[in-house]
């Protein structure tokens, strides 16, 4: 495919620098697109900028996302409203005693939902949420574990839909015979040091052996300090933001007892576990889709809630239809990287960055040179698997070709995509993490950033010191 030369790279540069200046992800982007359709079709950008506005709509790619989010959106507003959030937030406290066993709490539930980024970083989030506020932890940090937990940790367990998807592509590109994508993948696991690292690089600042760096230095003496966990002058932009009391009040009326008399009821734990651990379940059972998950749960939540007429059938729908609101604007950003994916094809980044590098590529050289050229164009792009569907055709014989450690190399590419979805602007699990602690994704990921760049500092020292002993 052809490119723009170095003006492939303006519109992403654009968004990049609207983003830090204004602080905003929406505008940046579709600043960022128009540049890129000005770019490409001259006096008739706007004609095309509609054009793939209704094109990416259109894409069922897009409607999944929708739909996922969405329904994500009203099962944690059932999840709140019926007190199953609380009471699991009261379960954990009696545990945790203190903020590093909060923290670390966040950290294993970021492992053990390893299916999907999405459903990762959706449900640890919002779960722990009040728990790490009770314990003084800033929303900003809260965001960097979650985050650090969601593509890092699926790019690691051959069970995700991350792995699912590169393991199709092995078979395709013929790295492995048809239907051992997946036990080809397990031999890359080890080299795919990136997601190693982050989980690492996390860990260790959970528990202060990496002291609070930069903006998360300040962010996390706000918290700790003053006890205000949200960004100063910040509104909490969580997707849990059904106030719930200590207990649940219901306009349910018991007939056992005095007709229109409202009843009080302790929030059941049973009201978190079974839902998610449906969500989870079925996620597994449907091959690993989160849609059928999140629907299949929350088909279960509402029969749950209807038999312990905890709400009216009513008051059930308002509450989940209440869901979608907090869910429109990570959606929104969500939509509008995609039409800024589809101008960065358009304009041959990707490509231009590989013929960029090729001059500088050598057999012990390419590992560390693949993660540094491909992580950049991940996190300019926000398109990660897209990075693994153009990258790995040309990695691949090319590692072959100069007698390059291929499971290396291809660990690097793989490497790439989940940098870049842990540290770009607008990346979906970026944006999802940062809505789900209650804070904007500009803020996560300036807090989140010297992390990120010292787990990707050392990741680039581990291919540069492998890709010459192995």
């Amino acid at each position: 495919m052809e490119h723009y030369g170095w003006i492939s790279m303006v519109p992403a540069l654009c968004v990049l620098s609207v983003a830090l200046i204004t602080k905003r992800t929406i505008e940046s982007l579709i600043f960022g697109s128009i540049i890129g359709f000005i770019i490409l079709e001259k006096q008739h950008f706007f004609s095309a900028f509609v054009d793939s506005s209704l094109s990416v709509m259109g894409d069922p790619t897009i409607g999944w996302i929708i739909l996922v989010i969405l329904s994500f959106g009203g099962l944690i507003a059932l999840l709140v409203k019926s007190g199953g959030a609380l009471a699991f937030g009261e379960f954990v406290s009696s545990k945790v005693k203190t903020k590093k066993g909060a923290l670390l709490i966040t950290w294993v539930m970021g492992i053990v939902i390893f299916l999907d980024d999405y459903l990762n970083a959706l449900t640890v989030s919002t779960s722990m949420q009040k728990i790490t506020d009770k314990h003084r932890t800033s929303r900003e940090f809260l965001a960097y574990v979650v985050d650090s937990t969601a593509a890092p940790v699926c790019v690691l367990i051959p069970l995700s839909t991350w792995t699912f998807y590169v393991s199709g592509l092995f078979e395709d590109l013929g790295l492995a015979a048809s239907g051992n994508g997946s036990v080809t993948y397990v031999t890359v696991i080890p080299f795919i040091l990136y997601g190693w690292v982050a989980l690492f690089i996390v860990l260790l600042a959970i528990f202060g052996i990496i002291p609070k760096l930069g903006p998360m230095k300040i962010a996390e003496k706000r918290a700790e300090e003053m006890g205000i966990c949200l960004p100063e002058g910040s509104k909490d932009s969580s997707i849990v933001d059904v106030d719930v009391a200590a207990s649940v009040e219901t306009d349910a009326q018991d007939s056992s007892l005095n007709g229109n008399q409202q009843k009080k009821v302790k929030p059941k734990l049973i009201n978190f576990f079974v839902p998610i651990g449906v969500l989870i379940f079925y996620t597994w059972y449907s091959g690993i889709d989160v849609l059928q998950g999140v629907l299949v749960a929350l088909i279960v939540m509402i029969i749950m809630l209807v038999f312990q007429r905890l709400m009216s059938l009513g008051d059930l729908f308002d509450t989940f239809f209440e869901g979608f609101k907090p869910m429109i604007y990570p959606l929104g950003i969500v939509v509008s990287s995609f039409i800024l994916v589809d101008v960065n094809s358009s304009l041959g980044l990707t490509e231009y960055v590989i013929e960029t590098i090729k001059p500088f590529m050598s057999p012990g050289l390419l590992p560390v040179v693949s993660f540094l050229a491909m992580a950049l164009v991940a996190f300019a792009t926000g398109s990660f698997w897209g990075v693994y569907a153009i990258t790995l055709p040309i990695i691949i014989p090319l590692a072959e070709a100069m007698g390059t450690n291929i499971w290396l190399a291809v660990g690097a590419v793989l490497s790439a995509g989940a940098f870049g979805s842990h540290a770009c602007p607008y990346g979906d699990t970026t944006v999802l993490s940062a809505s789900g602690s209650g804070i904007d994704a500009i803020t996560h990921v300036i807090t989140q950033a010297p992390y990120v760049l010292l787990s990707g500092c050392i990741t680039a020292i581990g291919y540069l010191v492998l890709g010459f002993i192995i």
